[in-house]
């Protein structure tokens, strides 16, 4: 049974992003679309736009094409959307790098999605120069200054921006690494259309306006920051306040000093807001409405953080490979249902699908979520088989998330069939983990499962079969230093065997199990 969004069709115009997203720059002209937190550092919407066209006019004066992809490791800065629509205009690929990689995670992203160029930040040039040694990086570009990099600046120039004809359903803008459903990372293929569709497709949901100022600490290397706040600010002509990382003080004072109006969340910073005393001692009133996405937010939690700070809050869906919102609780509905990731936007179809014979379900039936619309990838990079075993025939994307839809439309998320961790809402694949831990002298096996901490954030634990006894602690070591932070294991215990399946699988729900049975 198919389930079509209860919200009306909305169209879905045949154009380029970045002209898409900046259409309000010129009547807004001088109004600011992004000031740095702190520093003050802006940018109004004719600035953006301007830098824009004279990035692309760099660009392509450098010889960058239509096609090439340029590696963005970055902490949100105002110059963050000016690269990113830069390098669409020129008809060119954003792949976006978490900054906290190591120099070997970097140099996978690099060479798999065939960066030509990166772009970063000083205090990075040392692990970046690292990670483009392994790869056929040609130039490393940084915003200001430094030491064996080229000046982001002397990228602006004036002249005439390329003419690039931009096939939107085809040409791809953004490659985000995501792990998928199982696995190691992989390129997720968003074209122009997919992410101009999915803007439609929040805006129909959510009613930002050119009044709103949005606080921007969500890293716009995620897909959720980039498409959500970077550029559904930017489209809506919003002014965002950016931030370099969270820190919960100086966003408070952001929020106080610039008069927020809108937050975008993660469960995390739910708990922060529902639990930590400074919040009493800023002035938050200005803050009318807060959406959480990422990972699963517990309704409870949502209620005590929305009636303690006074705004509505409500929850999203989605991936990576949807560009990532597939269902939205929208600005208008006046209940919020507890726990609800609301209803599929516009123009999206869902069925709910039995995890063991594919059988389709009914309304209140568990079952895997798979998802077909506009806004779906058009597939993995440089890797047909998982695209294959993600997205069926008949152009369903296979979330890996199991859930269900009520008498009302409203979807609930209850579980991920896929094994990945989320981390404060970054994705940890157990098979990466795996394949660095067996790469270990001492270790003879290993498997990956995320358990709860005892502040009910997923963090990965390691069971591991020792040739010899030795410390938990000195396994940790030995991944911490060889992955980026939200990565690292934080639990080890020593077992006499990982259980498997007779095909050789790690039965990851048996250790589970045997985790749950010894925390109860």
């Amino acid at each position: 049974m198919i389930f079509k969004s209860p919200r009306p069709e909305v169209e879905i115009p045949d154009v380029a992003l970045s002209p898409f997203v900046l259409g309000k720059a010129g009547r807004l002209g001088d109004k600011v679309a992004i000031v740095e937190a702190g520093s003050g550092r802006s940018y109004t919407y004719r600035q953006i736009a301007d830098g824009v066209q004279r990035l692309a006019t760099g660009l392509h004066a450098r010889g960058f094409r239509k096609g090439d992809v340029l590696a963005i490791m970055s902490p949100n800065l105002p110059e963050y959307p000016i690269a990113f629509h830069g390098v669409a205009t020129a008809g060119g690929v954003n792949t976006t790098l978490n900054p906290t990689y190591t120099a070997d995670e970097i140099a996978f992203q690099l060479n798999d999605s065939r960066a030509r160029l990166l772009l970063t930040v000083p205090p990075l040039v040392g692990k970046a120069q690292e990670a483009a040694a392994k790869s056929k990086v040609e130039e490393i570009i940084v915003f200001g200054e430094t030491e064996g990099a080229v000046p982001f600046a002397s990228l602006l120039v004036d002249g005439a921006a390329p003419d690039v004809r931009i096939d939107p359903a085809e040409d791809l803008v953004a490659l985000p690494y995501s792990s998928g459903t199982t696995g190691f990372s992989k390129g997720v293929m968003l074209t122009h259309r997919n992410l101009v569709a999915n803007l439609v497709q929040i805006t129909a949901g959510l009613e930002v306006s050119e009044d709103e100022v949005i606080l921007a600490f969500l890293p716009f290397f995620h897909i959720y920051g980039m498409t959500v706040i970077m550029n559904l600010g930017l489209y809506s002509g919003a002014t965002l306040v950016s931030m370099q990382r969270f820190e919960l003080e100086p966003s408070l004072q952001a929020v106080q000093e610039h008069r927020v109006t809108r937050f975008f969340l993660v469960p995390p910073i739910v708990v922060l807001l529902a639990k930590h005393p400074a919040i009493d001692k800023y002035d938050l009133s200005s803050v009318k409405r807060a959406f959480s996405g990422a990972a699963p937010l517990d309704a409870d939690l949502a209620s005590v953080a929305s009636k303690r700070v006074g705004f509505r809050l409500s929850q999203g869906y989605g991936l990576t490979e949807t560009s990532p919102v597939s269902h939205i609780v929208p600005d208008s509905l006046v209940e919020v249902v507890p726990g609800s990731v609301g209803s599929a936007v516009s123009n999206t179809e869902c069925k709910i699908v039995d995890v063991a014979t594919e059988h389709e379900l009914g309304r209140n039936e568990d079952g895997e979520i798979w998802i077909r619309g506009p806004q779906v990838m058009k597939g993995y990079l440089n890797n047909p088989d998982a695209t294959r075993h993600s997205i069926d025939s008949d152009g369903f994307f296979h979330t890996g998330d199991i859930g269900h839809i009520d008498d009302h439309d409203q979807y609930f998320i209850v579980d991920r069939l896929k094994e990945l961790i989320k981390y404060k809402g970054f994705q940890v694949a157990p098979a990466e983990l795996e394949a660095l831990l067996l790469s270990h002298p001492n270790i003879a096996d290993a498997a990956v499962i995320g358990v709860l901490d005892e502040e009910g954030e997923e963090v990965p634990k390691a069971f591991v079969v020792l040739k010899q006894p030795q410390p938990p602690e000195e396994i940790m070591e030995f991944v911490a230093v060889r992955v980026a932070p939200h990565k690292k294991v934080r639990r080890v215990e020593v077992v006499d065997q990982i259980p498997k399946s007779a095909t050789g699988k790690i039965l990851r729900r048996i250790l589970r199990d045997r985790e749950k049975a010894a925390t109860h």
